[in-house]
């Protein structure tokens, strides 16, 4: 296993690695720093957790000279990776006084145009980055270092004429280093635009798959919170992610668990940087131990610890069930991935599963589901205790109902009620006796075009 000292590095970046509890290096930083450090450029396949921040970090310290104008521009998809990169620049390169600026839309732009001023490296996403450019407040002409991160989640989220309209702003003499998940045409197509004769390297995820288990259960969508709930209350160590593809679940699912009382924070694109910033310090911090969030709020993220990963619901593609995966069972630790499926998830469930490299097995429904109270914000619910890890529960305040025993009728109150009484009644699926068997392969009259055929799988 190559070390540290073998990659070129000097000795106060070496003092300040070890002193960071790094022993050796991963392998993108082995395969790397050597060529970083040479001046090539480099594409490299590799997901978040392997390490690849210090892959180009480290060459990047070395070779920028303070006060010489920003001589290394970072680009990156998101506020949170942004803010994470800036951190670890600053953290190992305070002994060369090097000035990092580190700018994002979400936050007043007076006082990036300040540090702009004195920037070395900048990290930035590419909205925030175009801003200042048109405004005039960043100077590129002196940057020597180009880096690309996650490219292929910035393609994703649109971002590529922004990314290039950037890139034309740079000297054309330069060094680029480009690192992406996935090797798509698209990025093949930047590479060969904007790149002098790049190293490909490709590596290993950082997510071992043997000490990865995969799951999913298959439940009604009536007992879907419930059977979360009832998971999450058997839980007793590290951190947890719960993934949502819309902020509206996002949000849902986690004002109903902290009324329950079990400790859960929501983080997407609609909240402020600044409170996005305050919920990871406290899941960094381990003051919550739930974290419910979307794939672009979470992507890139290096949260250490995370014990299980849940899929309330599930990803369009491989790709990003993957990355959401990749969240656990990293440096030697095991970790769970839970995929909860009900029928609005069928779809997308089969799509990810024809990814052969994924082992995911199906899991019996626990018998002991309880049925639990959903706030929908209207009466006052009774006081919900739940024992455990996750404290004696807090309050249910607003309205709710009993998720599984009805549906909401045109007025938005719960049909299962009657007026004037709290007691629940038949929906009509209860009072007809229609109900669509899944395994029978045959459609109900209600749902008719719903027909998976006898004997086949859904998935």
């Amino acid at each position: 296993m190559t070390s540290f000292e073998e990659l070129g590095l000097s000795e106060q970046l070496l003092t300040l690695i070890h002193k960071a509890g790094f022993t050796e290096p991963s392998e993108i930083q082995a395969k790397a720093i050597p060529l970083a450090l040479g001046g090539k450029d480099i594409i490299g396949g590799s997901a978040t957790g392997s390490g690849k921040t210090l892959a180009f970090g480290l060459g990047i310290i070395e070779k920028v000279t303070p006060g010489e104008g920003i001589q290394s521009l970072i680009m990156t998809p998101t506020r949170e990776l942004a803010e994470q990169i800036g951190m670890v620049f600053k953290k190992f390169s305070a002994y060369k006084n090097i000035k990092v600026a580190t700018v994002y839309g979400g936050i007043s732009i007076t006082p990036q145009v300040r540090e702009l001023q004195k920037a070395d490296v900048v990290v930035g996403t590419p909205g925030r980055l175009l801003d200042h450019i048109q405004r005039g407040t960043i100077n590129l002409s002196s940057v020597k270092i180009l880096v690309l991160d996650e490219a292929d989640r910035m393609l994703d989220m649109g971002f590529i004429e922004d990314v290039e309209k950037i890139i034309w702003k740079c000297p054309e003499e330069r060094q680029t280093l480009l690192f992406s998940a996935t090797i798509s045409r698209d990025i093949e197509h930047i590479a060969k635009k904007h790149m002098n004769n790049p190293e490909s390297i490709d590596v290993d995820s950082y997510v071992n798959p043997e000490l990865l288990k995969q799951i999913f259960y298959d439940v009604p969508k009536n007992e879907k919170f419930s059977l979360l709930v009832h998971l999450l209350k058997r839980e007793s160590s590290g951190l947890i992610m719960v993934f949502c593809n819309t902020r509206h679940n996002t949000d849902f699912v986690a004002d109903n668990l902290s009324s329950l009382g079990i400790d859960a924070m929501a983080i997407h694109g609609g909240l402020s940087q600044d409170k996005r910033s305050r919920i990871m310090q406290r899941f960094h911090d381990k003051k919550a131990y739930v974290l419910v969030c979307t794939d672009v709020a979470a992507r890139g993220l290096d949260i250490k610890g995370v014990s299980h990963v849940y899929n309330y619901d599930i990803p369009k593609t491989s790709k990003d069930y993957i990355h959401r995966i990749g969240r656990t069972a990293r440096a030697g630790k095991e970790g769970i991935a839970v995929n909860i499926v009900s029928d609005r998830d069928y779809e997308n469930f089969r799509v990810v599963r024809r990814d052969e490299s994924l082992n995911i097995e199906k899991e019996k429904l626990p018998e002991d589901i309880e049925k639990v109270w959903i706030n929908t914000g209207r009466k006052p619910l009774g006081r919900t205790r739940i024992p455990g890890r996750f404290g004696s529960g807090r309050g249910t305040y607003g309205g709710g109902r009993s998720e599984g025993s009805g549906r909401t009728g045109r007025d938005g109150n719960p049909s299962e009620y009657r007026s004037g009484s709290g007691k629940p009644r038949r929906n009509i699926k209860q009072r007809t006796g229609h109900y669509r068997n899944h395994n029978s392969g045959k459609g109900s009259r209600h749902n008719p075009g719903r027909q998976f055929g006898a004997g086949r799988s859904r998935f």
